[in-house]
């Protein structure tokens, strides 16, 4: 057997998974990989890349580069033009990201699932009333990229983005492992909360990017900002951006989680059911019939 498959042995094993990457200093690991990953040297970062790739699938076949001066602009990296077809159907919301699909399906008042046996309330993911009332009912969707995903997010829809709202918090991993054992794992985490009303119609729809260990580094174009544990800027941004959809909005460091939101009358397609693997551009949700 080889490294490889040992090494991935050892991590599939539930116990040790959970001990290796949650019961660690985790700020400290996070910031020590913010730091590491961003070392200016092809030596360094190949020789990263090689040990990455011991633990992960990673793929960079529809990478614009195919070498990187640093770990950080490999997990960032762009894609070749075309590598994504987005759904141009203005009745559908498209992925924002590459994904597994995780918990998804109907808010039943204002609770939903992170795993099974385990919820969480809309007011303790969101931290806004105004918010918990435009979603109670609705439905959601929740979208893990793994670390050898590509990292970049993208708009769902032609929208304008009102406001976008950051949550400090902690890093535990969003993997499957620890989201069966850590309760309200999503809320305890740092985070985004972004808001963006969709064109030709009132609805407003909710994209949450969560941050975990390793990561905890969201990257917003549209407002030139990234938002990190060293971030020290506003709370509340109230913005007015247009964007297009499949237009880039950000990136992760590493991988994380999104969790998206509509309200009630959005139904998500019949291909978007828990463990589903998605790509950018996938559709995700339709919209309500009197929306479009």
């Amino acid at each position: 057997m080889s490294l490889r498959s040992e090494l991935l042995k050892i991590l599939h094993q539930e116990d040790i998974n959970f001990l290796l990457t949650n019961r660690i200093p985790r700020r400290l690991a996070t910031q020590w990989m913010g730091w590491f990953s961003k070392i200016e040297n092809p030596t360094v970062a190949r020789a990263a890349i090689a040990v990455w790739r011991l633990f992960a699938d990673l793929d960079l076949g529809d990478a614009k580069r195919q070498s990187f001066g640093s770990l950080h602009a490999c997990f960032t990296r762009e894609l070749k033009p075309g590598a994504r077809a987005v759904d141009p159907d203005p009745r559908l919301l498209t992925s924002p990201c590459d994904a597994i699909v995780g918990a998804c399906g109907t808010i039943r008042g204002a609770e939903l699932l992170q795993a099974k046996g385990f919820p969480y309330t809309l007011q303790d993911l969101l931290a806004d009333p105004a918010l918990v009332k435009a979603y109670r009912d609705g439905t959601y969707a929740t979208l893990r990229l793994t670390s050898s995903m590509y990292h970049r997010f993208h708009a769902p829809h032609d929208a304008t983005i009102e406001r976008v709202t950051y949550i400090s918090g902690d890093t535990w991993n969003v993997n499957p492992i620890a989201l069966a054992r850590v309760e309200r794992l999503f809320c305890r985490n740092e985070r985004a909360v972004i808001r963006a009303r969709l064109a030709g119609s009132d609805h407003l729809v909710t994209m949450v990017p969560v941050a975990a260990i390793l990561v905890a580094s969201i990257r917003l174009h549209f407002l030139d900002v990234t938002m990190s544990m060293n971030y020290r800027g506003a709370a509340e941004i109230d913005c007015s951006a247009r964007v297009g959809k499949g237009e880039e909005l950000g990136w992760f460091e590493h991988g994380s989680t999104i969790i998206l939101f509509a309200p009630p009358g959005f139904r998500l397609c019949d291909d978007i059911v828990q463990g589903a693997v998605i790509r950018m551009g996938t559709a995700l949700m339709h919209l309500p019939a009197t929306a479009v």
